[in-house]
């Protein structure tokens, strides 16, 4: 059975960091991408992360970049998603999703993964 098990959330400061962690099970993990996508109240759901296990190529939405990382190890088929210099508009359900099949332009897409974690709430207050 296929699960992947977010944790890691809370609420923490604007300017605060947090590290979310996605552990996987029932796949092979080399195998696969792993995306972090993340849901706001009223919102659709956004790529945030993304991380290709097949090329070691990592992506981030332009919104992240230079404030979160993601990382993967492979000994604990786990993947983070460190956030620094965290702000209110990183306040959402943090979710995190794994395909076989990643085309690189298309990371960001939802429909494009095959499993799902039941999400982590992150919220930043101002």
């Amino acid at each position: 059975e296929v699960q992947l098990v977010e944790s890691g959330g809370g609420l923490v400061q604007a300017g605060g960091s947090l590290r979310l962690s996605c552990a996987a099970s029932g796949f092979t993990f080399d195998d696969y991408a792993i995306g972090w996508f993340r849901q706001a109240p009223g919102k659709e759901r956004e790529g945030v992360s993304c991380i290709s296990h097949r090329d070691g190529r990592t992506y981030y939405a332009d919104s992240v970049k230079g404030r979160f990382t993601i990382s993967s190890d492979n000994a604990k088929n786990t993947v983070y998603l460190q956030m620094n210099s965290l702000k209110p508009e990183d306040t959402a359900v943090y979710y995190c999703a794994a395909t076989p099949r990643l085309l690189s332009r298309l990371w960001v897409y939802p429909n494009g993964y095959n499993y799902w974690g039941q999400g982590t709430q992150v919220t930043v207050s101002s």
